[in-house]
């Protein structure tokens, strides 16, 4: 009698989740899917002043942070932390999204739990990474440590372009957002898809590349430190693993024609016959061990063994909507419908539920005592 009081009571006083709203994120599909089920939600604003304020009365927080947007960088992980020790219930939360776009943390985080990484390279002094040079075997990949896609990641041939790589990294430093390889990006998609949405695409690069957006001037340059990976060898394509929750995705994502890089091609499929399911289990363990909500890895293939390239919690809007199903942590493939945004807001209600009846658990123990 005394929990279903508290129940009621708890229930009546708070709203269930906010949702900072992006137009053209995720939250477009939160927001959908709580209208859909009739959830209670609440539209909030990360990036005011009052956020702390603004979160009043609500038990968790959806916000779909990513790369293209600088204030993230500056405060996203810090208002995070903050909140989980305000006792509200974060996506992406820490464990999940600390590590988001930092290939340098995901080395040390990777190698620490044993994760089967491509073997990484990372270097703070010039001295150092030049002396390495006259041990190492090439290619290398060389890549920023942030950064979306293909357009900072090169391949450096000989210990002659890895010199130069790493010389520009601790004298003038790289771009975070490389101009010139995202306009040869989108003279690539225009040749592929031969339409008018990629003549548009193209037109709006080229204007990019002479006025760059005004959010761009407020990034630093990546400069300090100098970053590669081993190349490994026919590979024609690598592979996107996602975990959410116990539910893992797959799909192969092929190299353009005279390019080592999967990342961006957009040729891609889902048949499930075609994925790797030693991948899958990696997934599945590396999520388990870091206590994700939601991670995408690349796997390429090293002797027949899966290696990961990088990771990140958050990916295209439509990855996977054209996947046939998904595996569980069994391994057992499920055929059915798949949109990665409702199960990620399906598992942070779900956690919220579980969250508030432990709440209310402790609310009676302490009566009853």
């Amino acid at each position: 009698m005394i929990a279903t009081i508290f129940f009621n009571l708890f229930s009546m006083s708070k709203k269930l989740i906010a949702i900072h709203h992006r137009p053209g994120s995720f939250s477009d599909r939160w927001i959908e899917y709580c209208q859909e089920n009739n959830f209670s939600y609440k539209l909030v604003d990360c990036n005011k002043t009052d956020i702390i304020k603004q979160l009043e009365g609500c038990l968790g927080l959806m916000w779909h942070w990513d790369l293209t947007d600088y204030k993230s960088y500056i405060f996203a992980r810090q208002l995070t932390y903050s909140l989980t020790l305000k006792g509200i219930k974060v996506f992406p939360d820490q464990n999940t999204s600390w590590h988001y776009d930092d290939k340098v943390g995901q080395k040390y985080l990777l190698e620490a739990i044993g994760a089967p990484l491509v073997k990484t390279y990372i270097f703070y002094n010039k001295k150092e990474a030049l002396k390495w040079l006259n041990t190492a075997t090439f290619p290398k990949v060389f890549k920023l440590r942030g950064g979306a896609g293909s357009s900072n990641v090169k391949l450096a041939q000989d210990k002659k372009q890895a010199r130069k790589f790493i010389r520009k990294a601790f004298i003038k430093g790289y771009p975070h957002k490389n101009r010139l390889e995202q306009l040869k990006e989108r003279f690539w998609v225009l040749r592929r898809d031969r339409n008018i949405a990629g003549i548009e695409n193209l037109v709006r690069g080229i204007g990019r590349f002479f006025i760059p957006k005004q959010n761009d001037k407020f990034y630093l340059k990546q400069k300090g430190y100098v970053y590669f990976q081993d190349f490994i060898p026919k590979n024609t394509f690598d592979t996107r693993i996602v975990v959410i929750g116990e539910r893992c995705f797959g799909a192969r994502r092929y190299c353009r024609t005279g390019d080592f890089r999967a990342s961006g091609s957009g040729i891609f499929t889902y048949n499930p016959l075609l994925i790797n399911k030693k991948m899958i289990a990696i997934a599945f363990d590396v999520a388990k061990k870091l206590g994700t909500q939601s991670l995408a890895f690349d796997f390429v293939i090293d002797n027949n063994d899966p290696k990961i390239i990088e990771m990140s919690y958050c990916f295209a809007i439509e990855c996977c909507d054209d996947a046939p199903g998904y595996w569980d942590t069994n391994l057992k493939w499920c055929a059915g419908e798949v949109n990665l945004q409702k199960f990620m807001i399906q598992d942070f209600i779900e956690a919220l539920n579980t969250n508030k009846h432990r709440s209310l658990k402790s609310s009676k123990q302490a009566i009853d005592e």
